[in-house]
């Protein structure tokens, strides 16, 4: 198979022509150079009242790795002072799993031999309600990445049955331009999330072989197509364990700080997920991001934009997980399941993304939450 230029937009993406950002994100990220950080330069960035640029990348370094504890610390006081002791909760519910890309890590990948399923209006309503029994009032809608099978209009009434349920209502779906992040936000949705992977370029192109996914730029832009398309919040992460960590960490941090910049009025949040082992490939794990270095990257995240919201999956075990919230992670996912179809079905109708570690129910999350002397929230936004 010929492989298209990953660099080059095709013909149906718009392309941003008066922002820098995504330029601007990869030279930072090419220029950093975490090895040049001293103990010095850790502790001065711990001790500045407001981080630049420079501070975060001292605190992604291998030297500020002795400093954790007092990472920690600093992280723990930054989320009591701008969230308090409230922790949120929310899930996923993916929709569809028919995916055009070959992406070599992915469960979902068009190449993988898996169960293919989509929910059609009446199975996503069932499966929204069963959610909303839960107590539940947030809910973030997935699919794979193929818009013949999960186009536009199929996401817009997706989100439309959900704004019936829901409070808040966010997608993590394939990038689009503007035009269509204003129709899904007309239809419901509030935020966006979207995982760059890698914003190392030429990895990039190494793992995603085929589809639209492949265009590097064009995903690197997505928040602030999402943003200037009206959408209330963006979410940035990298897949941690697919390149140099702390390079995509730091890059992941730079993207934030130009939209918040940018966009003053946008709500910014963060996801740290790890690679995790997938359908037909066991041995996908992150070779150098273990929970320490994780922890790491979470502190730095709070520490850096200590306003910013800052999620931690079921990709991690629930001990890591209690142990976070209130230290650096202001929202959780409870009750979870990546098939099609499983929280109304004995056995989804497709199979999963990836396997998650945390299985416990929305009541075991909470009564854990509560278990550390914290308010577990369902709720954060209300419109009037």
């Amino acid at each position: 198979m010929e492989r298209i230029d990953h660099m080059k937009y095709l013909p149906d993406m718009e392309v941003l022509e008066d922002s820098d950002i995504g330029e601007r994100v990869v030279r930072a990220m090419r220029n950093y150079d975490y090895s040049k950080y001293t103990a010095a330069d850790v502790k001065r960035a711990l001790s500045a009242e407001y981080l630049s640029p420079d501070d975060f990348g001292a605190l992604l370094s291998p030297a500020a790795e002795p400093f954790l504890e007092d990472m920690a610390r600093r992280a723990t006081l930054e989320t009591h002072k701008h969230f308090g002791n409230s922790v949120l909760l929310f899930t996923p519910l993916y929709i569809s799993n028919y995916c055009e890309n070959h992406c070599i890590y992915c469960g979902f990948n068009c190449q993988n031999k898996i169960r293919r399923a989509k929910l059609d209006e009446d199975g996503i309503r069932r499966e929204m309600e069963a959610i909303a029994k839960t107590g539940m009032e947030e809910v973030l809608i997935l699919t794979g990445e193929s818009r013949k099978m999960s186009d536009v209009e199929y996401i817009g009434r997706a989100c439309s049955i959900a704004h019936e349920y829901f409070k808040n209502v966010g997608v993590e779906v394939y990038p689009m331009n503007t035009d269509e992040y204003a129709y899904i936000h007309e239809c419901g949705a509030d935020y966006v999330t979207v995982f760059q992977e890698t914003y190392d370029s030429d990895r990039y192109e190494q793992l995603h072989l085929a589809g639209h996914k492949r265009i590097f730029p064009y995903r690197l832009n997505a928040q602030e197509r999402a943003v200037r398309g009206g959408m209330r919040g963006v979410a940035f992460a990298a897949l941690l364990g697919l390149s140099d960590f702390r390079k995509d960490a730091f890059a992941v941090g730079t993207h934030a700080y130009l939209i918040q910049r940018k966009y003053p009025h946008a709500e910014i949040s963060f996801s740290c997920p790890r690679l995790r082992p997938i359908i037909n490939n066991d041995k996908i794990n992150p070779k150098d991001v273990h929970e320490r270095q994780l922890l790491q990257v979470m502190c730095a995240y709070r520490i850096f934009m200590p306003f910013a919201g800052l999620t931690i999956s079921t990709r991690e075990r629930a001990g890591f997980r209690d142990n976070v919230v209130g230290m650096c992670a202001t929202k959780i996912s409870a009750g979870v399941s990546t098939g099609i179809g499983s929280h109304t079905e004995e056995e989804s109708a497709g199979d999963s993304q990836f396997e998650i570690s945390d299985t416990r129910s929305l009541a075991e999350v909470i009564e854990a939450i509560k278990g550390r002397g914290l308010q577990p929230v369902l709720n954060d936004y209300v419109y009037v």
